[in-house]
């Protein structure tokens, strides 16, 4: 029972410290992403300053991985030269050793300090970046109490036969070692944290020097793992060339170090006694060591990248996502607006498919009704990728402006999603019918459905400036044409009836069929308002709950008698 007990006190203080490492991570999200993948995306010009980005940015938010995904983004679509991307991972891997240097001092006793002061600055912060910075203060905080925790609890066991003897093959066999780090670290997404446990053993004399380096080389390797297997490029094997690249940086590195551990061990530890810190600076001392001897090779290793990972060159698929940079997620403020402009594109099919109706309608082309029919099919696949993508993002990292805006994308994207069913199963079934039976829309008919739809065209495009710009005013005139379709379908069917009621005699089958196709423009039209205008005017407190008025409170009830 009582090893039990020690198993699972062990278990929460490592998840602790992952929990901090993560609360570290999102609160510089929250605070500085933008800022930082701006100053990434401007640092991409040369190697050198490349390189300084990559610690600068990799320092703050402690993910090696993220940097990793935004440098892959940026060269897989073209926007900086690869080089340039490999030299921002090698400072990446600099950038992941700086907090672990920081906590290898004996920091442990200003802990409750860092909790106490983030949580004077989260609950008392006036703004939003004083409570992010809150978020790091306090995650800083649950780091050291887990490194304390962690060696209260392995401290009456570093003499246990058993934990010995586990540890037997890790000490035996540095290769064994490597892997039980890099699996760590791929299934923690931290090699920060993989490092500190790594430097806590050590300290304590559980794990032998020359076995916990060969942790570190592990838990490095591990951290090149999270770019290769979760890279933002897709299918394209060109947007692989950067977690490629750093992967064998970290193999190299690996053949040349392991081979050395019985020489660089006792050097280090001449130079530097204390186990805890002896770990760290080899940590940083690997990845300096591999950042200088690559720098000047990174020509040739992206020429060999390039002839390995040819940019593939695919037939356009309007239903294939442009703008989801799975990068991108790591900063929810870029990632919306990635997902905006995904949405625009669905603005884009949509008007392809109004158009095809007018001419469907006006032609009686059997080809443009297949192909409109066919547009609902890429409006359905984008609809689906940006759920997915905005699903995806950390609700954790995200700020209360951040869940509206996602919110806001996903019904807008819904929205015109339906619309585009309302075309494809609707409209353009009336259009099928209509050349199937050989009917012929009158010419007064046909100029009211193409007035109809160069309206619906110019709503949506409305539509799509109120959705970018949330415009209060220009909702407000969006809104305003559900109202005019509403009066025109009611025209229209007055007319059909009046028309009945004074000849007696059945109007021609094109009346029904104008009718239905006049009903199906106002719920495309009601779908673009639902879509744009509506969130924009209920978060101005513009919108009523209902259109139906209240009865007056004063007025007697009628007798039913």
């Amino acid at each position: 029972m009582g090893a039990t007990l020690t198993l699972l006190d062990l278990a929460g203080m490592v998840a602790l410290l992952l929990w901090g490492v993560h609360m570290v991570q999102s609160g510089i999200q929250r605070a500085y992403g933008p800022d930082l993948r701006r100053m990434l995306g401007s640092a991409l010009g040369s190697r050198f300053r490349a390189v300084l980005a990559g610690i600068g940015v990799t320092a703050a938010l402690q993910s090696s991985t993220a940097t990793g995904l935004m440098a892959s983004s940026f060269a897989a679509g073209g926007f900086v030269d690869l080089v340039p991307a490999l030299a921002v991972m090698l400072g990446a891997n600099i950038g992941t050793t700086l907090i672990v240097q920081v906590l290898s001092f004996d920091v442990v006793r200003i802990a409750p300090l860092f909790v106490l002061a983030g949580v004077i600055m989260f609950r008392r912060g006036g703004s939003t970046r004083a409570r992010d910075l809150g978020r790091v203060a306090i995650g800083l905080g649950l780091m050291l109490l887990a490194l304390a925790g962690l060696l209260e609890i392995l401290t009456p066991y570093e003499d246990s036969p058993p934990l010995r003897s586990m540890l037997g093959m890790v000490v035996t066999d540095p290769f064994v070692a490597i892997m039980l780090a890099a699996l760590v670290t791929w299934v923690a997404h931290s090699s920060v944290a993989v490092v500190l446990l790594v430097m806590s053993l050590a300290d304590k004399g559980i794990v032998p020097f020359e076995a916990a380096m060969a942790l570190v080389i592990g838990a490095n390797v591990g951290s090149a793992l999270n770019p290769l297997l979760e890279g933002s490029s897709g299918s394209d094997p060109a947007g692989r060339r950067v977690a490629v690249g750093n992967m064998i940086n970290r193999l190299v590195g690996l053949a040349v170090v392991v081979p050395l551990l019985g020489v660089i061990g006792p050097a280090i530890l001449r130079y530097q006694p204390d186990l805890g810190r002896a770990v760290a600076d080899f940590h940083t001392a690997f990845n300096l060591v591999l950042a200088v001897l690559f720098l000047p090779l990174l020509g040739p290793l992206a020429r060999l990248l390039k002839r390995w990972f040819p940019t593939r060159v695919d037939a356009a698929d309007p239903g294939q996502p442009e703008h989801l940079d799975q990068g991108a997620l790591e900063t929810p403020p870029i990632a919306l607006g990635l997902a905006t402009r995904e949405a625009l594109r669905m603005v884009d099919v949509l008007e392809t498919m109004l158009k095809g109706a007018s001419d469907a309608l006006d032609r009686g082309d059997r080809a443009r009704i297949g192909e409109t029919r066919r547009m609902d099919d890429v409006l359905d696949r984008l609809n689906a990728a940006i759920k997915a993508y905005v699903m995806a993002l950390d609700v954790d990292s995200m700020t209360r402006a951040d869940r509206r805006r996602a919110a806001a994308i996903l019904r807008f994207s819904i929205n015109l999603e339906h619309a585009g069913d309302i075309i494809e199963k609707n409209v353009m079934a009336l259009a099928a019918k209509r050349l199937k039976r050989g009917l012929q829309l009158s010419r007064q008919d046909r100029e009211e459905m193409r007035a109809l739809i160069d309206r619906l065209e110019a709503n949506l495009r409305a539509a799509a400036s109120v959705f970018v710009t949330e415009d209060a005013r220009a909702a407000r005139i969006l809104a305003d044409e559900k109202a005019a379709f509403r009066d025109l379908e009611a025209k229209a069917m007055a007319a059909h009836f009046g028309q009945l009621r004074g000849t007696g005699i059945a109007p021609a089958e094109t009346s029904p069929l104008h009718l239905d196709l006049l009903r199906d423009l106002k719920r495309v039209n009601d779908h673009l308002v639902a879509g744009a205008a509506y969130p924009v005017l209920q978060g101005q407190g513009e919108l009523l709950s209902s259109r139906v008025r209240e009865p007056a409170r004063d007025a007697p009830d009628e007798d039913p008698e």
